[in-house]
């Protein structure tokens, strides 16, 4: 029997190019899979996936940063399912408004806009980066507030948040992203010596590069190729090309799975192909 058979699996995001993979294989193995975001028409393509093996599944819309949809959805899947077992915090991004497009200062940022549409930090609209640190950070803090404590009353579970490479360097341009995935990583720490005596276990995936549709048009040409970016991103990798969805579910699976990882909490594990281990140089 799996890990996770008849056991209630909640994953936000989960009509995301990561999340909803990973909320496929949960709802294979058995789990009844609560299929969190904001937008139905993403859930409902992660939902039409498990229905093709007969999985068990339910679309519930909602913000990760609004604690009150959030209790209600807790709240209508304990009176029909039961308590959440498991909790993917998968939901976050980015927004094109909080990036530069400078790796670093530029003299001609202090005479006001910038020519040929370059934008330095001043330039980053500020409201927007907020916006971002919201939805990556307390994003994963409301949800994990309304779940845990249902798996607290039941008596355990595990949960698993969305790091980033950010969280160990910032990389150039996404400065709030970074700050965000940074603060997953302490927070992950901090929950899990707190969820302790509860029998939860807290773990973060930190994935590498995994190419989406927003990532697409930075990292790759419209013939396939790399970007500059993209080519800066191949010179630190060891296995040299992008990583797949399907290549985080291992993980995920040993974090979530008590007999495995019954000894594991409080870590942030890298999935990113040698991101991390390769200088470049």
């Amino acid at each position: 029997m799996s890990f996770c058979e008849d056991k209630v699996a909640v994953v936000t995001g989960a009509g995301g190019t990561l999340c909803g993979p990973i909320a496929a294989d949960l709802a294979k193995q058995g789990a009844k899979v609560v299929l969190i975001g904001r937008t139905a028409s993403k859930l409902e393509s992660t939902a039409a996936a498990i229905a093709r093996f007969d999985g068990v599944c339910r679309i519930e819309t909602g913000s990760v940063t609004d604690e009150a949809a959030m209790q209600a959805i807790a709240d209508r899947v304990a009176a029909e399912w039961g308590p959440c077992r498991f909790l993917i915090n998968g939901a976050g991004g980015n927004q094109p408004a909080a990036l530069t497009t400078r790796l670093q200062f530029d003299p001609a940022e202090l005479t006001g806009p910038m020519a040929g549409g370059e934008k330095g930090w001043w330039d980053v609209d500020l409201d927007v980066f907020e916006s971002v640190l919201l939805t990556n950070t307390m994003g994963t803090v409301i949800p994990s507030r309304v779940f845990a404590k249902q798996m607290a009353a039941a008596g355990g579970g595990a949960i698993i948040n969305f790091g980033s490479m950010n969280a160990y360097r910032p990389l150039t341009r996404v400065a709030a992203y970074a700050m965000s995935k940074a603060a997953i990583a302490n927070w992950t720490q901090f929950l899990a010596q707190y969820l302790a005596p509860a029998k939860i276990r807290v773990n973060a995936i930190a994935p590498g590069f995994f190419v989406n549709d927003r990532s697409r048009k930075i990292l790759c040409t419209p013939d396939g190729g790399l970007t500059a970016r993209g080519e800066q991103v191949m010179a630190h990798s060891c296995i040299k090309r992008f990583g797949e969805p399907e290549e985080l579910l291992g993980c995920v699976n040993w974090l979530l799975d008590d007999s495995a990882a019954s000894f594991v909490t409080g870590i942030t594990v890298p999935v990113d192909g040698g991101f991390l281990a390769s200088s470049g140089v």
